[in-house]
């Protein structure tokens, strides 16, 4: 069965850090692009980062410098690595493989003092 699942999610004061983690099951990890996305309230869903098998790693303009996406292939395990957080980052974030067309449940990011 083929399964993404988003943990680390939770509420952190602006200038604070989080890392995601997403656990991939049922699908050769080590060959697929992941990425994460994340959408907030009223907002369109958007694209956060993605990493390759290779390790090449893309990031949204906006978040390069405070975001990092990276993977363990020997976990089936991707994270995002989030720093200098802001209450602009509050959001519903979610795991992919956008070319299959496979989310996770998504985790809730609260940004707020």
């Amino acid at each position: 069965q083929v399964q993404l699942v988003e943990s680390g999610g939770g509420l952190v004061q602006p200038g604070g850090a989080l890392r995601l983690s997403c656990a991939a099951s049922g699908f050769s990890f080590a060959l697929a692009v992941m990425s994460w996305y994340r959408q907030a309230p009223g907002k369109q869903r958007e694209l956060v980062a993605s990493v390759a098998p290779s390790d090449v790693r893309n990031y949204a303009d906006s978040l390069k410098g405070r975001f990092t996406i990276s993977r363990d292939n020997a976990k089936n395990t991707v994270f995002l690595q989030m720093n200098s957080l802001k209450p602009e980052d509050t959001a519903v974030y979610y795991c992919a493989r956008p070319s299959r067309n496979v989310w996770g449940q998504g985790t809730q990011v609260t940004v707020s003092s």
